[in-house]
């Protein structure tokens, strides 16, 4: 038996994914926010006959505290963890600052994933095949990483944010098979286009619109998570590498720049030791 975790999965690709994983006779433990969705999780293994391999772990992934938690807590009940995928997102048309002083979107997106992929690395690895699947944006032309103001105190808007969140976690992805090179764990970056979800946000009236547009042409959520599954059950043999809608893509700009990445992690570290415990 496989264990999983899956972080944003009490909705959308993270739930669906979770359930695939339990009916495959898998254990599967999902981090989220809401006590209600991780309920109605649970409900929905038990009556599948899988209510002793469904775990939830009520969590706000927007805080660092919160998700260095979670991780000491799936470290201290779990000796090795077979795969990570890591789903939770949410849109914010305002912008919005958490107690510890990110960004939301920087601090939900971006560094919850962060967090959880190094810190579960060391049980990752105790696994015969581990990999980590991070569905978020490669491929997408959109998106610029601005240094100087990675909360986007200036000019902030939903897209915007949102869209650095995804080069973001494209040189997380690099900056991860830097700092463990050598390790069995694969990294995995995908985007599994539009799929039909939940699509969890708090958006104004326009952005609203487009969302509504998106939902009328985007793929049934079982079609959207099987590249998710598939990595799963045989990662990829490159340390890291990226998909779209399945198709490989190839590592190269900008978004994949191994010094960006470097940069990144600098950056990241030190945020992480300057404005968290």
């Amino acid at each position: 038996m496989k264990t999983f975790v899956v972080s944003g999965g009490t909705d959308g690709i993270g739930k669906a994914v979770a359930l695939a994983r339990l009916k495959q006779g898998d254990r599967v433990v999902v981090l989220g926010r809401n006590a209600e969705k991780g309920a109605a999780l649970l409900a929905e293994a038990d009556g599948s006959g899988a209510a002793d391999r469904a775990h939830f772990v009520q969590v706000d992934l927007a805080s660092v505290a919160g998700t260095r938690a979670a991780v000491a807590d799936l470290l201290s009940r779990f000796e090795s963890i077979d795969g990570l995928v890591l789903c939770a997102q949410h849109f914010r048309s305002e912008r919005l600052v958490t107690e510890e002083g990110f960004e939301n979107t920087f601090a939900l997106y971006y560094l919850s994933r962060y967090v959880l992929s190094h810190g579960l690395a060391g049980a990752l690895e105790k696994a015969a095949a581990p990999v980590i699947v991070n569905v978020c944006g490669p491929g997408v032309p959109m998106g610029e990483v601005r240094w100087d103001d990675l909360g986007r105190e200036h000019g902030y808007t939903g897209i915007d944010a949102l869209m650095q969140g995804s080069r973001l976690n494209d040189l997380l992805g690099v900056g991860f098979a830097q700092e463990h090179a050598g390790s069995p764990i694969r990294y995995v970056l995908l985007n599994p286009g539009g799929v039909q979800t939940s699509f969890s946000g708090e958006y104004d009236a326009e952005m609203a619109a487009q969302i509504d547009a998106m939902r009328a042409v985007a793929k049934p959520v079982e079609e959207g998570i099987l590249p998710v599954l598939a990595l799963l059950d045989t990662p990829p043999a490159e340390q890291v590498s990226a998909s779209m809608m399945g198709e490989p893509l190839p590592l190269e700009g900008s978004a994949f720049d191994p010094e960006a990445a470097r940069r990144l992690t600098e950056v990241t570290t030190g945020l992480l030791a300057a404005r968290t415990h």
